[in-house]
């Protein structure tokens, strides 16, 4: 079946950095554009990044740019988020997702990790 987990969140201090890793499972992971959405309690999901299948194109929400680098190794089933010049408001649950083919990068997800905490404060 499909699995995906996530870890290497933290809590951290503002200006540092983390790597989340997400570890696929159960399907033809170089097949499939591969996202990551953060959800904080009480709010909306909120789209991250996005990748496609050899990593050739990549998508950022607007105020992570120059701050986060979505990765993949598709030898390893395994995507990244390098996440750098971390904030206050980076804050947040943190879940990799696999995009439904033909949907939305943003917001068409079939599967998800159980999200793993990013927590920045000083």
């Amino acid at each position: 079946q499909v699995q995906l987990v996530e870890s290497g969140g933290g809590l951290v201090q503002p200006g540092d950095s983390l790597r989340l890793s997400c570890a696929a499972s159960g399907f033809n992971f170089s097949t499939y554009y591969m996202s990551w959405f953060r959800q904080a309690p009480g709010k909306e999901r909120d789209f991250v990044a996005s990748i496609r299948w050899s990593g050739e194109r990549r998508y950022y929400q607007d105020s992570v740019k120059g701050r986060f680098t979505i990765s993949r190794d598709n030898d390893r089933d395994t995507m990244y988020l390098q996440m750098n010049s971390l904030r206050p408001e980076d804050s947040s649950v943190y879940f990799c997702a696999r995009v439904i083919p033909g949907g939305s990068y943003v917001r068409d997800f079939d599967y998800w990790g159980q999200g793993t905490q990013v927590t920045v404060s000083s």
